[in-house]
């Protein structure tokens, strides 16, 4: 039973992390967003980064 409620113990840490980061991340079009996107090296943008990015930023 132990290895049980540290494998939901470990699950549930994980998913709080994952939750806390997406929730400090910019909205996708803002002006904070187009500024992370400037700094960070295009070739690690995503084809859906580099499509939001032409309609939210450029144009």
């Amino acid at each position: 039973m132990g290895a049980v409620k540290r494998t939901l113990l470990t699950v549930g840490l994980a998913t709080l992390l994952s939750t806390a980061l997406a929730a400090c991340s910019p909205e996708v079009g803002s002006e904070a967003w187009c500024e992370e996107m400037n700094e960070k090296d295009k070739g690690e943008w995503s084809a859906n980064e580099a499509r939001d990015f032409a309609k939210s930023c450029i144009l």
